[in-house]
């Protein structure tokens, strides 16, 4: 398997994953089995796919690309030990996990949001994948921010706008392939002319 298929796959795949274990969570009002191992499986491979898309947009999406991506990369390693922590201690909900945790929450979810925006910039910038997709991040980002206290369903909107971005990402990674098997190198050629 090339690694256009493999990261345009996994973006859409792991995206609607996660969404699906979010909208899972919001109907059952809380953690189970079932929708831990879905929140699992999307976010041990969202480092993965986020660093294949940075990569697949190489060189155009320069420094703060790389940034982004690393940091947003290394916010869900964290986030995965986390669902580890709430299967192995039968976790019931997000805010038990957040009360255990403590401001280890606050710290990592900051990171997110600010890697986020910056991979979302990046990629609006570099213009090797739709720019559209990384305004789009941008939004779910900033969405993310300011919905932690306001009613779950809209905490599950934003994280449906974020997941909306990365998807269209792994499309766009995906469609690519008619057009050749670089697309970063592509689209940078073109602007340096």
């Amino acid at each position: 398997m090339n690694s256009r298929l493999l990261v345009g796959a996994s973006a859409v795949l792991f995206s609607v994953v996660y969404l699906v274990s979010d909208v899972v969570e919001l109907a059952q009002g809380g953690f189970s089995p079932f929708q831990l191992a879905l929140t699992y499986a999307a976010e041990a491979a969202l480092p993965l796919f986020v660093l294949g898309l940075y990569a697949r947009q190489r060189p155009g999406i320069g420094a703060l690309g790389l940034a982004g991506a690393v940091g947003y990369a290394y916010a869900y390693v964290f986030f995965t030990g986390t669902v580890l922590y709430a299967i192995v201690e039968r976790t019931p909900d997000w805010d038990t996990l957040s009360d255990r945790l403590g401001a280890w929450i606050g710290v990592h979810s900051a990171l997110m949001v600010v890697a986020g925006i910056a991979f979302g910039v990046a990629v609006a910038r570099a213009g090797v994948l739709p720019r559209w997709t990384g305004v789009t991040l941008i939004v779910g980002m900033l969405l993310m921010a300011l919905t932690p206290l306001m009613p779950a369903v809209l905490q599950v909107g934003a994280a449906g706008v974020r997941d909306l971005a990365f998807a269209s990402m792994g499309w766009a990674v995906l469609r690519s392939g008619h057009h050749g098997d670089r697309p970063a190198a592509a689209a940078h050629q073109l602007r340096a002319q």
